[in-house]
């Protein structure tokens, strides 16, 4: 376990639809190659700090995610090398997303990139098997999202190979792998807590834009 420093990535790269029951309770069909999007840096937040709601969203939900955190570059990973020997650690992501603003946009970015929209941490563990950890969200206590990464149609290890012959990974740059079924909206006064088995709670309070 190391404790998280504030991280600074370069980019944000994210998977759409890595759980088939996720897609299919927002009536997607599951992708035959890893849907990636973007994420804005400047969206970043920590443990204990607040998701402000946007005054522009009317419906904002959690996304529990296992987040892989690059240790050194990566482009075009060879074949025989293993794609995990390029993770520094792992830590728990909450992609929080404006789902009115996704679905009217139809690309991710606006829904996506709202300051406070990506709560990191509470730390980067180093020690963990990313193909079978357990993904939990609950809301208030309350738990809403439980799947295991075992069930990610795409592993973290194709995940970063894939990722490396589209875009250069540097050290600090976030992979957010996907999230399982269960996204519930959130509204101000709740407290979103996002567990991956291994690594710990990331917890945050969400508030209104005027609070």
């Amino acid at each position: 376990m190391r404790l998280l420093d504030p991280i600074r990535p370069s980019k944000i790269v994210c998977v759409g639809r890595n759980y088939r029951e996720h897609a299919a309770e927002l009536g997607n069909k599951m992708p035959d190659e890893p849907l990636l999007f973007l994420k804005a840096p400047s969206a970043i937040i920590y443990s204990g700090d607040e998701i402000v709601l946007p005054s522009a969203s009317q419906q904002v939900e959690h996304e529990g995610e296992l987040g892989v955190v690059i240790g050194r570059v990566a482009r075009n990973i060879a074949s025989g090398e293993d794609p995990l020997s390029y993770v520094l650690g792992y830590t728990c992501v909450n992609d929080v997303t404006a789902r009115d603003l996704q679905r009217k946009d139809v690309q991710f970015t606006r829904g996506k990139s709202f300051d406070t929209f990506c709560p990191v941490g509470p730390w980067i563990e180093t020690d963990i098997d990313p193909g079978n950890v357990t993904v939990e969200t609950r809301l208030n206590g309350e738990l809403k999202q439980k799947g295991n990464t075992a069930d990610m149609a795409f592993s973290v290890a194709f995940l970063i190979r894939y990722i490396s012959e589209i875009m250069t990974l540097y050290p600090g740059d976030l992979i957010a792998t996907g999230t399982p079924a269960g996204v519930s909206r959130m509204k101000p006064g709740d407290i979103v807590e996002v567990e991956v088995a291994g690594i710990g709670v990331l917890r945050n309070q969400v508030v209104s834009a005027d609070h």
